[in-house]
C-alpha cells in the first residue's frame, strides 16, 4: 500500500496500490502521515522522493474506503486525514520530490502540489474531478491550488473538472519539469544528488521562506540571524569554500 525506502541520505515514498492505480485510502493516508513523521527527525535524511508504481500517479481519494470510515465519531478526523497527509510532506524539513506519471487526480494533485518540487513525465495528465462527483475539493487543496495557479485558473479547473495535460500543468506551475519517460529515473536521480550535497541550515531556511512567502509574510527579521547562522555553521562555510574554489578554478 505504501513503501518507504531508505538509501543513505534518500528516502522514497512509493504509492504502491498498482490494482487500484494508487487510490488513496484511509490507511494509506495514515502510513504517509506516520512515515513522515518519521522522516522529520532523521537527520541522516536530506531529501524525500514521492512516487507511485503502475500505470498511474494516483487515482485520487478511494471514495469506497472512505464511506465506511465518514461515519460515527471519528468522521471528521478521517475526513481530515488527506489534510493531514498534505501537510505531513509540506512542513518535512527536507526538500521534497514528487515524480509524477500517468493519470494524476483529485487528492493527488493535493500531495504533489504539497511537495516543493515535481517532476512530471510529458505524457503526465491531471484532473480534479471532486465537483462533479457532487463534493467540494478538500484537503486543503484548494488554499493549495490558488497558492500554485492562483484564483481564477484554480476555478476553471476545479469547477470545469477537465483534464489538462502536463505541458499545461507545466506553464501553470504545478510541476517544475518535464521530461521523457525513459530520461525520468536519471533526472530524478540528478536531482536528488544534488539536493543531499547542499547545505542542511540553507536548505531548511529556504524552505521555511518559501512557506511564509505563501502565507503573504515574505518580510522577516528572522533572515538576518539565518544569515548569521550560517555564518557560523561548518557545513554551510565548507560548501561555500568548494564554491569559491571552483570559481577561481574557472570550472
Amino acid at each position: 500500500m505504501l513503501k518507504v525506502d531508505i538509501d543513505g541520505p534518500v528516502a522514497r515514498i512509493t504509492l504502491d496500490r498498482p490494482e487500484k492505480r494508487n487510490a488513496l485510502a484511509p490507511e494509506l493516508l495514515r502510513r504517509l502521515i506516520a512515515a513522515c513523521d518519521g522522516l522529520r527527525g532523521d537527520r541522516a535524511v536530506r531529501a524525500v522522493v514521492l512516487a507511485a508504481t503502475g500505470e498511474a500517479f494516483s487515482a485520487g481519494a478511494d471514495l469506497i474506503g472512505f464511506l465506511a470510515e465518514l461515519q460515527g465519531p471519528d468522521a471528521r478526523e478521517n475526513a481530515d486525514l488527506g489534510r493531514r497527509a498534505a501537510e505531513a510532506l509540506a512542513s518535512l524539513p527536507q526538500p521534497t520530490v514528487a515524480v509524477v506519471h500517468g493519470a494524476c487526480v483529485g487528492g493527488g494533485v493535493v500531495l504533489v502540489s504539497a511537495c516543493d518540487i515535481a517532476i512530471a513525465t510529458s505524457t503526465a495528465r491531471f484532473r480534479v474531478p471532486e465537483v462533479e462527483l457532487g463534493i467540494p475539493l478538500a484537503w486543503g487543496g484548494t488554499t493549495r491550488l490558488v497558492q500554485a495557479f492562483g484564483p481564477r485558473v484554480t476555478a476553471d479547473l476545479v469547477l470545469s473538472c477537465r483534464w489538462f495535460d502536463a505541458r499545461e500543468a507545466r506553464e501553470l506551475g504545478l510541476v517544475s519539469r518535464l521530461v521523457d519517460e525513459e530520461a525520468l529515473d536519471a533526472v530524478v536521480a540528478e536531482l536528488v544528488g544534488a539536493l543531499v550535497q547542499r547545505p542542511r541550515l540553507a536548505v531548511e531556511v529556504t524552505k521555511r521562506q518559501i512557506r511564509r512567502a505563501l502565507a503573504g509574510d515574505p518580510d522577516d527579521p528572522g533572515d538576518a540571524d539565518a544569515l548569521l547562522a550560517a555564518l557560523r555553521d561548518a557545513e554551510s562555510m565548507e560548501a561555500a569554500q568548494a564554491y569559491f574554489a571552483t570559481q577561481l578554478s574557472g570550472r
